[in-house]
């Protein structure tokens, strides 16, 4: 694989659109001139996640993560720089022009994108094997018909099979040069002590899992011999790209749907997602039939905060999902339920409706959570008092999950009317239980502090943790402003007209200054040599692509308004722009980011003063201590001058 040319990357990131490709992952919301989100790298619950399309940027807040779509496509999606890139350009169809590459960078291909080639391959196999071969079409086509998939469906989910053999697969893989330790790697076969090789899907309907951005991770396989001596569905084993906690099935097709609809639809198997999105309803995804975890639960939220859930009617069934629900209750989400007629499931109910009527039937039939688990645990308790008393414990020990209180506070006094109870007896049971929960979460983070390594942790200095005010806003006038003309006062002189970036350059070079905190240095550094050898300013727009995710993060948080001004003028208030301004603000802010400078040389000269022995050093820094004292005055100055 060659490297990307520097044009042809410059073409893919002038053609991007930042919300489009972020969109694909979060939901948005616009706000102003950007967009806002849940942070897809954080647990938060109030959006601080924020895209500007204006600067191509995006910014998160709670994680402190920024940069460019190149930026968040590597932070996300754990892709390489070159991988980002063709990411890009595969979506928004742009031809990749490639340079020859050396050896050393084809070897540099990591071990995760070789598990991912490998499940590439092994979809297109296992569909090239449904479609083209005699016994693949009988056997593997047929069962996918038989459930009334139309070709449109199959393809759209990339549906396949695995032919008999208990090896067939490997051999073939083999033979198109895939290496043996990524075919075990991905689980997609199985080393045998003797050093042969069996693939672990042979005979089965294969659904490929994908994650988020749409790679293949994983996947699903159905037996079709009703008289098989082995588990109806087989999973991919854990595998370090594939971790069956962190991915839900038909995600990567619904999730622009979700994100539409502001509403997920939950079930269970992979015929049921099929089936539905075929009827129409796109927004389905399904845990693949294990316990709903908190890292799918997260994976919902950035797209929506409702989630409807599909009961079949399977009292087991539905009791044991009500402890993954109350994770669903603990994030925040909105909860509803459709409870299905006797027999019927997701998969039965898609294939016995239009969509029309089965949209309607989910919108008729769909109840809010707390209700139906009310409704259904009254059922099971009958008239018995002590399993009456267990389900209203179980109830009140569900809504204590909420985060809202007012929502806590609204589900408790509807329980309380329709199990006829006093209010108080909930109120205090729910008391109980969030004190309880506590106190449990105090000695749980008791116990990790105790059991944890005593280290001794040094802290790095401050300037490394976060840069002094005066740095943060200079180096944000040199990317917001670097090309804006200014005019800056000279004593005895005319004004100087120029760019503001050039007056900035030059003026903390003439006086050998530079920035302290490391981000702005190298920012810094770079903006100097592009200036004095090739006369060109660097911008915010060329360093939030830079490749180094952690520049990009830094770039994006400087240029990003978080805040903005309501429309006072609408009131007839007219309030200043800082661009109005421009000049008299880079005046200011050179003038305090020498008097910091000037500060920081001040206090290293009396230090050295207090440690002089000699009467002729003493003298020297004496005058040094003088000389830097006069210019902080004249800096005061000028500073009370342009204030």
């Amino acid at each position: 694989m060659g490297r990307i040319t520097a044009s042809c990357v410059e073409k893919i990131l002038d053609s991007v659109r930042i919300e489009e490709v972020i969109g694909d992952f979060v939901q948005l919301k616009k706000s102003g001139s950007s967009f806002r989100g849940l942070s897809p790298f954080s647990q938060e619950k109030t959006p601080s996640f924020y895209v500007v399309p204006s600067k191509q940027i995006f910014k998160d807040f709670s994680s402190g993560k920024g940069g460019s779509a190149v930026t968040f496509l590597m932070e996300h999606e754990q892709l390489t720089y070159p991988d980002a890139l063709r990411w890009l350009a595969k979506k928004f169809n742009i031809e990749i022009e490639e340079e020859a590459s050396s050896e050393e960078a084809d070897e540099a291909r990591n071990q995760r994108e070789s598990l991912l080639s490998v499940n590439a391959f092994a979809a297109k196999q296992f569909s090239s094997w449904m479609w083209e071969d005699p016994m693949g079409r009988s056997i593997g086509l047929a069962y996918f018909r038989e459930r009334g998939f139309t070709e449109e469906t199959i393809r759209r989910f990339e549906l396949g099979y695995h032919l008999e053999g208990r090896s067939v697969f490997f051999d073939t893989a083999v033979a198109a040069g895939y290496q043996a330790e990524f075919l075990v790697g991905t689980g997609l076969s199985i080393a045998r002590e003797d050093g042969s090789h069996v693939d672990r899907f042979w005979g089965r309907a294969m659904f490929p899992i994908h994650s988020l951005g749409g790679r293949i991770v994983g996947f699903g396989g159905r037996v079709l011999k009703s008289d098989a001596k082995t588990a109806k569905y087989l999973n991919s084993p854990e595998s370090e790209i594939y971790h069956k906690s962190r991915v839900l099935y038909g995600l990567f097709q619904a999730k622009q749907s979700i994100a539409r609809a502001d509403r997920c639809y939950l079930v269970e198997g992979y015929t049921d997602v099929i089936s539905l999105s075929q009827a129409g309803v796109h927004n389905v995804v399904s845990s693949s039939g294990t316990a709903l975890t908190l890292e799918q639960i997260r994976l919902i939220k950035r797209l929506t905060e409702n989630v409807t859930l599909l009961y079949d009617g399977d009292a087991a069934g539905v009791r044991a999902s009500f402890r993954g629900i109350d994770l669903l209750l603990e994030e925040g989400m909105l909860v509803r339920a459709v409870p299905l007629p006797a027999g019927e499931d997701p998969d039965s109910l898609a294939q016995s409706m239009d969509t029309e009527a089965l949209q309607a039937f989910l919108q008729a039939q769909e109840v809010d959570f707390m209700q139906f688990k009310s409704d259904t645990l009254w059922v099971e308790a009958g008239e018995d008092p002590i399993r009456r008393a267990d389900m209203v414990k179980d109830i009140v020990g569900s809504i204590a999950k909420i985060p809202n209180a007012i929502l806590r506070e609204v589900y408790l006094r509807d329980s309380a009317t329709r199990l006829g109870m006093d209010e108080r007896s909930l109120f205090a049971e729910l008391d109980r239980l969030r004190a309880s929960d506590v106190r449990a979460s105090e000695r749980n983070r008791d116990r990790q502090r105790n059991e944890a390594p005593q280290l001794v942790v040094v802290p790095p200095p401050i300037v490394d943790q976060r840069p002094p005010a005066v740095e943060e806003e200079l180096m944000r006038l040199l990317l917001l402003h670097a090309h804006e003309r200014i005019s800056m006062p000279i004593e005895g002189e005319e004004p100087l007209q120029d760019a503001a970036g050039a007056i900035i350059l030059d003026d903390l070079a003439a006086d050998e200054m530079t920035f302290e905190f490391g981000p702005y240095a190298q920012l810094h550094r770079a903006m100097q040599e592009a200036w004095q050898q090739e006369e060109r300013l660097l911008s915010g727009e060329f360093f939030s692509r830079h490749p180094e995710p952690a520049i990009a993060s830094v770039v994006a948080e400087l240029l990003t308004e978080r805040y903005a001004l309501a429309d006072w003028k609408r009131k007839n208030i007219f309030i200043q722009d800082r661009s109005e301004g421009l000049s008299k603000h880079v005046e200011e802010c050179l003038l305090r980011f020498k008097e910091l400078r000037l500060s920081g040389m001040i206090k290293q000269v009396t230090n050295q003063l207090g440690n002089a022995q000699e009467e002729s050093d003493r003298a020297t820094l004496l005058q040094e201590f003088t000389s830097l004292q006069e210019v902080r005055n004249r800096l005061h100055k000028k500073l009370n001058r342009v204030l």
